[in-house]
């Protein structure tokens, strides 16, 4: 921690990128209570992602170490952020932001002359959304119980009355369609459970006029927005779940909603049969470990189409690209290859040839098997970031917040390896 501390110390551009964060959408900045500083909202950062901690347990964390109090610059009678406070500065961290970060702890490792970026090995993994596995019939619950819940809001913001709810009729019809087995059952109460859900949206359609006459308030605006967001996704849940059990079409992933919590996960399937709801991530790795780029992808998209634009990031983050990159036979192609070489890389290993010699990629054989070997260390890397920094599961909510959460990851792991070759 004393290592980190004194990397954070000796950057203080780190602080500059994250006190922009923290005062973006503030009018006046410079009145009010005193909050926490941007290294202190970077340090509580790091020990969330180090320990896994949600934010009750940070704030207990804070209260209760005096190790972790000392790194977050708070002595041993000051007051320490509550979890309310805490959350909302570590939420106001953009992606953009962070990866600059890792930017600056990149040149610092380099300074140092502990990573130059002249080796690199590339794989990709997937990052899930904390959200259950979907099906037509819970999510068509899901938003029948939300949507009545905000109509509930609805009348007491403005009278309306128009509505009756029908969560406990959507969570039987739910409970029947998963206990039978019986095809023409299951169409029978999921034809029910889509009358209850239209009767729903049809209701929240008209609460959305009456919302109009109160909206010069800020919490009817908000309540407005909730209920149109939450409205719109029902209806695409009604609309896959008619095609695919009504009509007996096949909806494509990228047509699917899976969360209406999380409507921007994706559907990702991973060596033709494990199904990962979540966001693929495509990791470059350096010789001394640390995780040299992260870019969270839209979609599915074949690794084959992700090994060039992986290498020109590398070129904007060094300035040339690795002298020698290793990828996942995932990556292989002869296209791929010849790009690479294009592009300056001496030497290039894909684990799976796809009818390419060892001649064409590396300058030897030797060269190549070395280079193969280097790869699997990525896979340490990306278990490490699993196992110890939360990577394998989002807990934050919202697309922008699934990037900063990954990107805090990134960081927070970079930091602890770039102390521990400090240490040595």
């Amino acid at each position: 921690m004393d290592q980190i501390a004194r990397i954070l110390s000796g950057k203080p551009e780190i602080a500059a990128l994250i006190e922009q964060d923290l005062l973006r959408g503030l009018s006046s900045p410079e009145t009010g209570a005193r909050g926490m500083t941007a290294e202190q909202v970077l340090r509580a950062l790091i020990i969330k992602q180090m320990n896994e901690l949600s934010y009750d347990e940070l704030a207990f964390t804070l209260v209760d170490s005096r190790t972790y109090r000392g790194f977050c610059g708070y002595g041993p009678l000051d007051a320490v952020p509550a979890r309310s406070t805490l959350q909302e500065n570590l939420k106001k961290l953009r992606p953009t932001t962070l990866e600059r970060v890792n930017g600056v702890i990149l040149g610092f490792a380099a300074q140092e002359k502990i990573e130059k970026g002249r080796k690199a090995r590339i794989d990709s993994t997937v990052v899930e959304s904390n959200i259950h596995v979907p099906s037509d019939s819970a999510l068509l619950y899901d938003g029948v119980r939300v949507l009545s819940r905000l109509l509930a809001r609805v009348q007491k913001a403005c009278g309306f009355s128009g509505w009756r709810n029908h969560t406990p009729s959507a969570k039987a019809r739910m409970r029947e369609i998963h206990s039978t087995r019986s095809g023409k059952k299951q169409q029978a109460s999921y034809e029910k459970l889509l009358e209850v859900a239209r009767r729903t949206s049809g209701y929240t359609r008209t609460a959305l006029f009456a919302l109009r006459a109160v909206e010069a308030k800020r919490r009817p605006a908000r309540l407005r927005k909730a209920l149109s967001g939450y409205r719109e996704l029902l209806e695409r849940v009604i609309e896959q779940t008619e095609r695919r059990v009504i009509r007996g079409e096949k909806v494509p992933a990228a047509e699917r909603v899976v969360s209406l919590f999380e409507p921007h996960a994706d559907v990702i399937v991973k060596d033709h049969k494990k199904v990962y709801y979540g966001h693929k991530v495509n990791l470059c790795g350096g010789v001394s470990g640390l995780i040299l780029d992260c870019v969270i992808e839209k979609g599915n998209p074949n690794d084959a189409t992700r090994a060039v634009p992986m290498l020109k990031r590398q070129k904007a983050i060094y300035g040339a690209v690795p002298r020698q990159v290793a990828l996942d036979g995932n990556y292989a192609s002869q296209e791929n290859l010849c790009e690479a070489k294009q592009l300056g890389v001496e030497d290039v290993c894909f684990t799976r040839r796809r009818g390419m010699e060892v001649e064409e990629m590396a300058s030897s054989p030797r060269i190549y098997r070395l280079l193969k070997r280097f790869r699997a260390g990525v896979e340490a890397t990306i278990s490490y970031l699993k196992r110890v920094f939360g990577l394998r599961r989002c807990t934050w909510r919202g697309e922008m917040s699934f990037h900063s959460y990954v990107w805090s990851s990134v960081i927070t792991a970079n930091l602890v390896i770039l102390a521990r070759h400090m240490l040595k």
